[in-house]
């Protein structure tokens, strides 16, 4: 099962199926196949969509001084 956007090996998880959609509280997911289930969970009928899935945020650089790169 190869998915050509992001990683290749996405691990299944209800957060970015095609048939779930998160709850106004953001901390469950509604499943029209499942019901309300936890955001990791996945299931058989699972299906990849890419416009569900949040990207990392970027990580911030340190701030470096001159001072950091006198021997």
């Amino acid at each position: 099962m190869g998915y050509k956007l992001f990683d290749q090996n996405i691990t299944p998880a209800c957060e970015y199926c095609e048939f779930g959609r998160r709850t106004d509280d953001g901390t469950m997911v509604e499943c029209s196949k499942r019901g309300l289930v936890s955001p990791y969970f996945r299931c058989k009928k699972f299906r990849y969509s890419p416009v569900l899935r949040e990207p990392r945020q970027i990580q911030k650089l340190p701030k470096f001084t001159p001072e950091d790169f006198k021997l």
